[in-house]
């Protein structure tokens, strides 16, 4: 986005990631429920939140985690709605776009993507999630937060490499270069 305006080419690209974010979170994947909420999620709904954080900037990051969690929770919801897991969703695009814009080129270095999406996926996965969880609906860390590590281990590394391969074969290196 340059001098706050948004073009229509950026719209369609943070539409169609809040489109695979709704798709991949809310049908591709394995939702557990208990008491009326949702307790553990496999999945792959939070890359192209991670993505868009990464590629367009923060803000970008932030648009899609928000819109796409408002719109997945209407369209299928589990359990009540929760702003608390909105601003997490929004985080989870923030945080590592936030982190890109520290390091100097290249941006596409493996490292480099593993530490910003390692952060927020830190913050916002292992975390706020498991915090928000028992807070609001007292399911217990102790229950939340060994999975998620595991699933992070797996994940964080994982989305570097589909990053860093994304934006080699589409000759886009950061936000503005597309």
């Amino acid at each position: 986005m340059k001098k706050g305006k948004m073009s229509i080419k950026e719209m369609a690209y943070y539409a169609i990631l809040i489109a695979l974010n709704v798709v991949l979170t809310r049908v591709g994947s394995i939702r557990i429920g208990g008491g009326g909420v949702e307790i553990v999620r496999i999945g792959f709904g939070g890359y192209p939140i991670i993505f868009a954080g990464l590629v367009f900037g923060p803000l970008a990051g932030g648009i899609v985690g928000t819109i796409g969690d408002i719109i997945g929770h209407f369209a299928s919801p589990m359990g009540p709605y929760m702003p608390h897991f909105t601003m997490t969703a929004a985080l989870t695009g923030i945080i590592p776009g936030l982190i890109m814009m520290l390091f100097k080129e290249p941006k596409n270095s493996f490292w480099k993507l593993t530490v910003a999406i390692g952060v927020g996926q830190i913050v916002t996965s292992i975390f706020l999630v498991p915090y928000f969880m028992k807070t609001l609906f007292s399911v217990p860390m102790i229950t939340t937060v060994p999975g998620r590590v595991i699933g992070q281990a797996v994940h964080i590394p994982l989305y570097a490499f589909i990053t860093r391969e994304i934006q080699k074969r589409l000759s886009v290196i950061y936000a503005g270069n597309y």
